[in-house]
């Protein structure tokens, strides 16, 4: 699977050893060229986004280029996003961007302008292009073209709180098949906590049920066809749905990492099922501090398969001023920068700073940390950047999933019919190459 092959690499990079750089002036390269200019960076409000956006005025002093942030939830950016493109417009100069669900159909559609160029020429001296995760940059590049930059490695992981397991007499879930009955223990324990906790809107649900299914065995398409309705597959719907409908929170096909986040850090969720992206979220404020402990999820049949993918900063094909901002994507993705992003629980997709001595030491200050970075090399090892299907029109396969997982969260349909119609839908998808 080129998935991976692709992840596979992550683990080089993760663990290479390297020193951290500052962003300094090479002396051939000037920070204020582009002094007077505005940038627009077209933004996910997510964690990784506002660890970024928290050094803006560093930016802005650095180079003198202003820097309009236009911030949506994910969705909402997709559809502003898409909107500018199709006018041709320059509105946008800078884009968040995920590679592995976007890539092909943006790349295809000439959204992206070519980075390639622009990392060959115009460059601080102490970017350190080599430093960055070559996995990343290789999934980010489509018919020779570099289309992002990364920000971060990621992958959802497993939360939950040590206490609340402590008090209601389970241990934490060892395989896929413990979380059920940890689950219906908890429930019985403590009717005023929700159980368990994951992605349920319907966009969102593949970044999720993609670990449940490759965790299981399964796989999305098999001979040239979609898979759900494989015996692994039906058993990846079954588990996720249930888990959901049986021990999540009310409403919770409306729920994505906002909610997720929100509803485990206010204390009122036992195990959570998101992002390692997350954990500043869910650590904001320190309450969860102490009482968190985070694994990769559980194994299946397959063993462990965790999803691991990361952000990209991409500069609009459509931008009048690429160069003005390529230098605040160089700037954004410096080792400085990522940097400090790391020191804000931002896991770094370089191999210098992940093993800076400044975020080691922060990583050893707490248990969960060290919990969250064990996490991480395990999706670097054994992750799989597969999300939804491998194809071009990869948006609209995960729609199909996550109506899949409604459909049997919500009781509409059985497994054989929510997975048949699924697969016909996405048969479609796939023929279309």
């Amino acid at each position: 699977m080129k998935a991976r092959a692709f992840v596979a690499h992550l683990a080089l990079a993760l663990v290479a050893t390297g020193n951290a750089a500052s962003v300094a002036c090479a002396a051939d390269f000037d920070w204020k060229k582009f002094q007077g200019k505005t940038v627009t960076f077209l933004a996910n409000n997510n964690p990784v986004s506002q660890a970024l956006l928290t050094h803006k005025a560093d930016f802005e002093k650095l180079t003198g280029i202003t820097l309009k942030v236009d911030g949506y939830q994910e969705q909402q950016m997709r559809q502003r996003l898409v909107t500018v493109m199709n006018a041709r417009s320059d509105e946008v100069d800078v884009f968040m961007s995920l590679p592995s669900r976007e890539g092909p159909q943006f790349a295809a559609a000439g959204w992206y302008a070519n980075l390639t160029p622009m990392t060959k020429g115009a460059v601080a001296g102490d970017y350190d292009y080599a430093g960055l995760s070559q996995a990343l940059l290789k999934a980010a590049t489509f018919e020779g073209k570099l289309t992002s930059m990364p920000m971060n490695i990621e992958g959802p992981i497993l939360y939950y709180r040590t206490d609340i397991l402590k008090k209601c007499g389970v241990e934490p879930p060892a395989t896929i098949k413990d979380i059920e009955p940890a689950a219906k223990k908890l429930k019985a324990c403590d009717a005023n906590i929700t159980p368990f906790v994951s992605r349920g809107l319907k966009p969102a649900i593949a970044y999720t049920f993609s670990n449940v299914l490759h965790n299981i065995g399964g796989n999305y398409i098999a001979n040239g066809k979609s898979n759900l309705c494989s015996a692994k597959g039906k058993e990846a719907l079954e588990t996720y749905s249930s888990l959901l409908r049986d021990y999540g929170p009310p409403g919770v096909v409306n729920y994505s990492f906002q909610q997720i986040s929100a509803l485990y850090r206010s204390g009122r969720a036992a195990m959570s099922f998101e992002s390692s992206n997350e954990l500043r979220t869910v650590m904001d404020g320190g309450e969860r501090l102490k009482d968190t402990a985070l694994v990769p999820f559980p194994a299946g049949d397959a063993g462990q398969v965790p999803t691991a993918i990361g952000w990209g900063l991409a500069v609009s094909a459509h931008s009048k001023q690429p160069e003005a901002a390529w230098y605040f994507v160089q700037w954004a993705t410096s080792p400085e920068i990522q940097k400090r992003m790391a020191l804000q629980g931002i896991a770094p997709p370089r191999s210098a700073v992940a093993n800076d001595p400044a975020y080691r030491k922060w990583i050893e200050e707490e248990p969960v940390r060290k919990q969250w970075q064990a996490a991480l090399d395990v999706l670097a090892a054994k992750g799989s950047s597969e999300v939804g299907y491998p194809i071009v029109a990869n948006p609209e396969s995960r729609e199909f999933i996550g109506q899949a997982v409604q459909d049997l969260i919500l009781k509409q349909k059985t497994v054989d019919q929510a997975c048949a119609d699924a697969d016909k839908g996405l048969d479609a998808l796939i023929a279309q190459k």
